[in-house]
């Protein structure tokens, strides 16, 4: 049986916790064929970024065109989109060649606390990008900036993702894995109907986790490229991931920062 190709244009992690590297895990344990383009060669471990090369429009165009052209892309996903030359050509790709709607985790800073985008980037991934999704999936820090205020309840996290979705995304997903609430892992879906769905998971406490959120934009693009529900494709997701995390707590140690999954 034909695998469903999935394509992640995102950045480079050389460590394999984060990035394109546990995209690409994470789209062959779903079952499908993983396809990548590089937007930034990133010089990082488990502690930190220590610095970055970042692509230019004509080398990720020069990347991507090549394998719209050869092969079938199902379903796709974007991460770390650092300047706004990136961004707006990744719009214009998702435009001219018909891709699917992509999963865009809005990446704007590292589990390092180091920041991966520029203030310009940052604008054109709102008014460029969002509009194309299939869903956002900001974390809660990065639903902060999005949204302008600052989020300490459920309640919050439901009007940051209306406050997103209003900027034209057709789905959000604000994502609270990073914060107990009640001892649980909760998420919150906002979808095209304006329907909220929770999504409780129990809450592990493991310390720093490398590479969560890419792992989970991953999994939600693989889960849709199955022809899953959006709703489906987050409970699958989620599911991934928490069963990753849960991992942890036995798995041997690697590196001396954030654990990657």
């Amino acid at each position: 049986m034909t695998r469903p190709v999935v394509l992640s244009i995102a950045g480079l992690d050389p460590s394999g916790g984060a990035g394109i590297v546990a995209d690409i895990k994470t789209i062959a344990a779903f079952g499908c064929f993983p396809a990548a383009a590089l937007t930034s060669i990133t010089f990082q471990n488990t502690m930190g970024v220590l610095g970055a090369e970042h692509q230019s429009a004509a080398t990720l165009r020069a990347q991507v065109a090549p394998v719209v052209q050869d092969l079938n892309v199902a379903a796709a996903k974007t991460g770390m989109l650092p300047t706004a030359e990136i961004v707006a050509e990744v719009a214009r790709l998702f435009a001219e060649e018909n891709l699917p709607a992509p999963v865009v985790d809005p990446v704007v800073v590292a589990t390092s606390g180091d920041v991966l985008i520029d203030d310009e980037a940052f604008e054109i991934l709102k008014t460029r990008l969002f509009p194309l999704a299939r869903v956002v999936t900001p974390n809660i820090p990065e639903a902060e900036k999005l949204a302008g205020f600052s989020i300490t309840s459920e309640d919050d996290m439901r009007r940051a993702a209306k406050a997103i979705q209003l900027m034209g995304a057709r789905a959000v997903l604000v994502k609270g894995g990073h914060r107990s609430v009640g001892g649980q892992a909760l998420d919150i879906l906002l979808d095209e109907n304006e329907i909220f769905t929770e999504f409780r998971t129990e809450y592990i406490e493991i310390g720093e986790v490398h590479g969560s959120g890419c792992t989970l934009s991953a999994a939600i693009a693989a889960a849709l490229a199955k022809h899953l529900t959006l709703e489906q494709a987050v409970t699958a997701a989620k599911k991934y991931v928490t069963d990753a995390i849960r991992a942890l707590q036995s798995a041997p140690r690697i590196g001396h920062g954030a654990k990657p999954l």
